[in-house]
Formats: C-alpha cells, sequence, structure tokens
C-alpha cells in the first residue's frame, strides 16, 4: 500500500509543481477549479446527495460559488491583501469552528448532520481553499510558496505516519481517526519544525523583515490545520459510512483523501503570509 501510494504521490506532485512554475495564473485558476469540482463531485454522496441530478447540481454550486469570489477579486485581477483577508480570515474562522466539532464528535453531528449542514460544509472547505491557492499564485516567486506549501502539509503527514508506526499508543481523535495518535501528531511537529528552521534560512534577502518566529508560527499553525482538514473529512465519512471517498487514486483512495489537508492548510498558510506582510 505504501509502495503505490509513493507512485501515484511523485508524479502528482511532479505535475502539481511543473504547472505552478510554468502555466499562467488563469489556465491554473481553471485547473484549480476542475479539481475543486471533482472534489465536490465526491463530496455529494457524504453529503446525502445521492441522485446524478443533484450531484451535478452541487457541483454546479460550488462552481458557481467559486466564480463569485473571483468576480468578488475583480475576475482575478485584484487579490490585493485587504481584500483577501477577510474572506481568509472568515475561512480560518470556519475552521475553528471545525476543531470544536471533532473535538466533541459524536455528539457535534447534531448540529450539521444533515444534508443541508454537511453540503455547506463542503461548500465552506473546497471553494475558500481554491481562492486562497490562486492568491499564493499571485505572489512571487510563486513556484517557491506552492513548494513551501506542499513541504509543510506533505512533511507533517510523512512525519506523523512514520513516527506514528513507530511510536504510537494514544489515539489522536479514537472517535474520528483511530489510526492517528498523539506520538505520530508530535512526529509531524517536530519535523515540520526543522522544516521551518530551513525555510528561513533560504529565505531571500528582500524578505529580512520575516523573523524566525513569524517563520515557525505560519509553518507550524499551517501543519496544525493540515491534520484539522484531514481529521474534519474523516469526521463527515465516518457518519456516512464512507472510508474512502472515491477510488480515483490508486493507493490513495479518492481526490478528497488528497485535498482534505490542503483545503485546511492552503488559507491558513495564505492568511499567515498576509499577517507576516510576506
Amino acid at each position: 500500500m505504501l509502495k503505490q501510494r509513493v507512485l501515484t504521490a511523485i508524479p502528482m506532485a511532479g505535475l502539481f509543481l511543473a504547472g505552478a512554475y510554468w502555466l499562467p495564473v488563469p489556465a491554473l485558476a481553471i485547473i484549480f477549479l476542475v479539481i475543486i469540482a471533482l472534489g465536490a463531485w465526491e463530496w455529494a454522496p457524504m453529503a446525502g446527495l445521492t441522485k446524478l441530478r443533484s450531484k451535478i447540481l452541487y457541483v454546479t454550486l460550488v462552481v458557481a460559488c467559486a466564480g463569485a469570489l473571483y468576480r468578488y477579486a475583480g475576475d482575478g485581477q485584484n487579490f490585493s491583501r485587504e481584500l483577501v483577508q477577510p474572506i481568509l480570515g472568515l475561512t480560518c474562522l470556519w475552521w475553528c469552528f471545525a476543531l470544536l466539532w471533532v473535538k466533541s464528535f459524536p455528539a457535534s453531528s447534531g448540529l450539521w448532520d444533515s444534508r443541508l449542514g454537511r453540503s455547506f460544509m463542503g461548500v465552506l472547505i473546497l471553494v475558500p481553499a481554491w481562492f486562497a491557492a490562486i492568491y499564493l499564485l499571485k505572489l512571487e516567486p510563486r513556484s517557491a510558496v506552492m513548494v513551501a506549501l506542499v513541504l509543510v502539509v506533505a512533511t507533517a503527514d510523512i512525519g506523523a505516519y512514520f513516527t506514528g508506526k513507530a511510536f504510537g499508543r494514544h489515539a489522536l481523535s479514537p472517535q474520528v481517526s483511530p489510526g492517528k495518535t498523539w506520538e505520530g501528531f508530535w512526529g509531524g511537529v517536530l519535523a515540520v519544525a526543522v522544516l521551518a528552521v530551513v525555510i528561513w534560512s533560504l529565505l531571500p534577502e528582500r524578505l529580512d523583515h520575516l523573523s524566525l518566529v513569524a517563520t515557525v508560527v505560519v509553518v507550524l499553525t499551517t501543519a496544525f490545520s493540515s491534520v484539522l482538514g484531514d481529521l474534519t473529512v474523516s469526521m463527515v465519512k465516518r457518519v456516512g459510512g464512507v472510508k474512502d471517498s472515491s477510488s480515483m487514486l490508486p493507493g490513495h483512495g479518492g481526490l478528497l483523501d488528497r485535498l482534505d489537508s490542503l483545503c485546511a492548510a492552503t488559507p491558513t498558510f495564505a492568511l499567515g503570509l498576509v499577517m507576516v506582510g510576506f
């Protein structure tokens, strides 16, 4: 299983980073929108929308919401800090509620366990992540920014996986994801902290105003959010009796099974860069 995951992940990461480096932002916005639409297609059954018509309408809703945010940004031409900060701030506030729901699950399911509630959650997870990704692509050097985001999420995941396999004893969230452990979580945190120091040491001179503390805070917060994104989607899947969102990606399950961490990490990372004046 691990070998299959690696063989699937390497070309995915390569295509993602190559696109971030060479393709223009409008083309990437469309590609990311297609990915978000596929994620919405997988989310629909998890929300209880099983009929073909309902799934198509849900995907249309998600795409329309993304389009509305794009128009809000002046058709993608006005991704200023002043404009994106409120959207990113509200998104991170939503993830704070998601954290409370994960911590209190299954008692919290009474607040969101309906077709409307789960459908709304999907919109809040997918659409702001797309918006934040487009904002990050507007930053320079955009390839380095996207590489940093992917590295943070991947390092947290890999560090947690191997530390958990070796030392895991205490479940992080037994009601949501019994396989994740506190030992794995702290192993991921340690790995990401080391990565933060490396990133800070490689920052160009124009970013000398960014302190080591600020860099570590942004990177660690992004890593924490990636774990929360994973747990939130796992929580919804558990309510829906679903193991994987689909079988689209060999060894990974569905697209959402790979997007869940990034959906929470991307707006958090973007807001962190705004707050530290990147």
